[in-house]
C-alpha cells in the first residue's frame, strides 16, 4: 500500500481528462455538501464546514490542479448560493491553495506500508495544507475595512483553522481509507 497519493505515472501537476473530471466532481461535491455549514459566533463570518475535508482529499488523490479547482470553484459556488457573491474571493483562493498544497505535500511523501502510520500522515499532511493555504486570508487586512493583524488572527484565521483543521484531521483519513479499495477496483 502507498500513502494513497498520486500514483507514479501521474504527476501532481498533470492536466488531463482525469484531472478535469475529478476536479469538476470534487467541486460539485464540495459546493453541495458545503451548504451544510454553520456560522461560528463571534467571528467575521467564519463557518464550520465539514465538507471542507473534500478539498485536501482531492488534492492528495488527483493533484495540484484538481485540488485547487475543487477548493476555489467549490467555495465560489457555495458563496454564490449563500448570497455572498464574490465578496470573499480571497477565501475561495485560500480554499484552492489548500487543495494545491495538499497535492504537493503528498507527492513529496514516500509510500507508507503501515496503515495506521499512513492515516496519521494523511491527517497531519491535510492539517499542514489547511494551515498554509488559509494563510492567504491575511489579504483581508488590505481588502476589508476594520481588519488589522489582530482581527485577522483572532476572528478570521484561527477560528477557520480550528474548524477546518478538526474536519480535515478526522475526515480526510476516512475519505482516503474509503477511496483506497475503490481506486484499486477501478484501476485508478
Amino acid at each position: 500500500m502507498s500513502t494513497g497519493a498520486l500514483s507514479q505515472q501521474h504527476s501532481p501537476w498533470s492536466i488531463n481528462s482525469r484531472t478535469v473530471v475529478f476536479g469538476a466532481v470534487g467541486a460539485a461535491l464540495y459546493a453541495v455538501l458545503g451548504l451544510f455549514s454553520f456560522l461560528i459566533p463571534g467571528t467575521q463570518s467564519v463557518t464550520v464546514r465539514p465538507a471542507f475535508a473534500i478539498v485536501p482529499f482531492f488534492g492528495k488523490r488527483f493533484g495540484v490542479i484538481a485540488g485547487f479547482f475543487v477548493g476555489f470553484v467549490g467555495n465560489v459556488i457555495i458563496d454564490l448560493l449563500q448570497g455572498s457573491g464574490l465578496q470573499y474571493w480571497n477565501w475561495s483562493v485560500a480554499n484552492g491553495l489548500v487543495g494545491a498544497i495538499a497535492a504537493l505535500i503528498f507527492a513529496a511523501i514516500p509510500p507508507i506500508s503501515n496503515e495506521a502510520v499512513r492515516h496519521i500522515v494523511t491527517a497531519l499532511g491535510a492539517l499542514v495544507a489547511t494551515a498554509l493555504g488559509l494563510l492567504f486570508v491575511i489579504t483581508d487586512i488590505w481588502f476589508q475595512e476594520g481588519v488589522d493583524f489582530n482581527v485577522f488572527l483572532t476572528l478570521n484565521y484561527l477560528p477557520a483553522l480550528l474548524a477546518n483543521g478538526i474536519a480535515v484531521v478526522i475526515l480526510v483519513p476516512v475519505l482516503d481509507a474509503a477511496w483506497e479499495p475503490l481506486a484499486k477496483r477501478a484501476g485508478l
